[in-house]
């Protein structure tokens, strides 16, 4: 399985920088860097810029989750000083210095598509629709590193429910929030944005599937997808896409980012798979977040018990 380049990283013992600049080079040679809107703008219609900064909140009484891990969490620190993030910059330091004034009050999450009940939802909406648990969650990034990170928020599929899909929901697409006059290193990400993921809909109603508040008992920072995103510890962390401002519920699979990008490099399932190599290096092993020997890959990230049987049947090299 491979998909887009990773979120949260630790420093040079995980992803050397010439490595990745020369990653950059290729996909400049290849055309990609600075390639004008594909389909994914057309998407979706642009939400409306939110405008003042959501509210730093510290979230208390939370609920203990059976998803959790036992294993050691990474540092606040680590979680917040090494993003990919590239609506804030491309290099892993960018997004803590860039997002700094990220305003994101007002913020509103439209669910649309193929459902029975469209609505639009604020934060404070969002924060009373169920239960906040604090998940303490694996992550492994397509570059070979992983983390772990105690995430807060809920089940995706409590949303799901209240909006009531139609027997014509195959799919659930989902859009971040772009605004060029806040992230005007964005022109320079060589992807196209917004932002665009999709899962299939037994998928997003994995409990697993986690709609994101908060992490470390805070609301998000900004770099690490404020003040909303999604997170789904099997696949590939590019699929937990960042800032969400639209959810759209339909028939066909939605195009992605990064498949959009890179087609051959990344697929639309992203699922952690070590048997599956990145073109340009093996996805059998993984270096943890400030650790300095590599670890094996698991099958689905670990969370095999829980995911797998959603793909009986499939190829899982031809559908990466």
């Amino acid at each position: 399985m491979l998909i887009r380049k990773a979120p949260d990283l630790t420093y040079a013992d995980v992803t050397p920088k010439s490595v990745y600049l020369d990653r950059r080079k290729f996909l400049r040679a290849m055309g990609i860097v600075g390639a004008t809107a594909v389909t994914a703008k057309g998407l979706f219609d642009l939400a409306l810029p939110p405008q003042v900064a959501f509210a730093a909140t510290k979230f208390t009484s939370l609920v203990n989750s059976p998803f959790s891990t036992s294993e050691k969490q990474n540092s606040y620190d680590d979680v917040t000083h090494y993003n990919n993030f590239y609506e804030f910059g491309t290099d892993k330091g960018d997004p803590a210095k860039n997002a700094k004034n990220f305003n994101t009050s007002n913020w509103i999450v439209s669910v649309e598509g193929e459902v029975a009940k469209p609505r639009k939802f604020t934060m404070d909406e969002i924060l009373k629709l169920a239960p906040l648990e604090e998940r303490i969650y694996r992550h492994r990034c397509v570059e070979a590193w992983s983390i772990v990170v105690p995430w807060i928020g809920f089940s995706f599929n409590s949303l799901i429910r209240l909006v009531e899909p139609t027997p014509k929901a195959q799919f659930v697409a989902f859009q971040s929030y772009y605004d060029p006059r806040q992230m005007p290193l964005g022109r320079w990400a060589g992807i196209e944005f917004p932002y665009v993921e999709g899962l299939r809909l037994d998928e997003a109603m994995n409990p697993l599937t986690l709609l994101c508040v908060g992490m470390y008992g805070e609301s998000l920072p900004n770099q690490d997808g404020a003040p909303v995103r999604m997170v789904i510890p099997w696949k590939y962390g590019f699929k937990s896409i960042k800032s969400l401002v639209k959810i759209k519920f339909q028939q066909k699979m939605p195009p992605t980012t990064w498949n959009l990008s890179v087609p051959n490099w990344y697929g639309f399932y992203s699922n952690v798979n070590p048997n599956v190599n990145h073109p340009r290096w093996s996805q059998a092993k993984e270096r943890r977040l400030g650790e300095i020997f590599k670890r094996p890959t698991l099958m689905f990230n670990g969370y095999d018990d829980q995911v797998a049987s959603m793909y009986n049947g499939m190829d899982l090299k031809k559908n990466y």
